[in-house]
C-alpha cells in the first residue's frame, strides 16, 4: 500500500492540495456572503456591487446611458440602457467563484513561491478584468440583440470567462514544467 502511495504521490498531492485549497477558499467566501447580507452600504455584497459600476463603467466608456438599481426582490443589481432593463448581476456574475477555482488548480501545481503568487495575482486580475468586460460586452449584446439573449449569456460569454481561465491554467502547466526541469537540472 505504501508503494502505492510513492508511485501515485504527485497525484495524491494534486488532489489534496486542490480540494483543500478550494474548500477553504469557498468556506472563507462563503464566510463573506453570509457577513455581507447584513450590510447596507454595499448592496448586494461589496464584489458584486464593484463589479457592476465597473461593467457599468465600461459600457459608460462605450457610450450607453447605464443606470444601476438595487433589485426589489433578489440580491442583485439592475441594469439600464437607454431606461431598458436588461440584466441583472447577481453575486455568480462577480467572478470570485471562478477565481477561487483558478486559484486552487495554480496551487495544485505550486513552484517557486515567487512565480506561484505573481502568477496568481496576475492571472486573477486577468479573469476579473474578462469578466467586467464579459458583463459589459453581454448587457450590450443583449440590447442590441436581444433575440440571442440566450444565446450569449449561455454559451458564448461563459465560454470567454472559462476559456480564460483554461488557457491561464495551460500555460502554468507549461511554467511549472518548465520551472520542474530547471531545478531538475541543476
Amino acid at each position: 500500500m505504501l508503494q502505492l502511495f510513492k508511485k501515485y504521490s504527485v497525484v495524491i498531492r494534486f488532489i489534496a492540495v486542490f480540494l483543500g485549497s478550494y474548500f477553504l477558499l469557498s468556506v472563507l467566501y462563503n464566510s463573506y456572503l453570509i457577513y455581507s447580507e447584513a450590510q447596507t452600504e454595499f448592496y448586494p455584497d461589496f464584489f458584486t456591487n464593484i463589479v457592476s459600476r465597473q461593467s457599468a463603467a465600461v459600457m459608460e466608456f462605450l457610450g450607453y446611458a447605464i443606470k444601476l438599481e438595487a433589485h426589489e426582490t433578489e440580491r442583485a443589481i439592475k441594469v439600464f440602457i437607454e431606461d431598458a432593463f436588461l440584466v441583472r448581476v447577481v453575486e455568480g456574475c462577480n467572478s470570485i467563484s471562478v477565481i477561487i477555482l483558478f486559484i486552487s488548480f495554480i496551487l495544485s501545481f505550486f513552484a517557486k513561491k515567487r512565480t506561484t503568487i505573481f502568477y496568481i495575482l496576475g492571472g486573477s486580475v486577468l479573469i476579473y478584468a474578462m469578466n467586467l468586460i464579459r458583463i459589459a460586452l453581454l448587457t450590450i449584446g443583449i440590447y442590441e440583440y436581444p433575440q440571442y439573449a440566450s444565446l450569449m449569456h449561455e454559451i458564448i460569454f461563459p465560454l470567454i470567462i472559462y476559456g480564460t481561465v483554461i488557457i491561464l491554467w495551460i500555460s502554468w502547466v507549461r511554467v511549472y514544467a518548465n520551472l520542474e526541469k530547471n531545478e531538475g537540472e541543476v
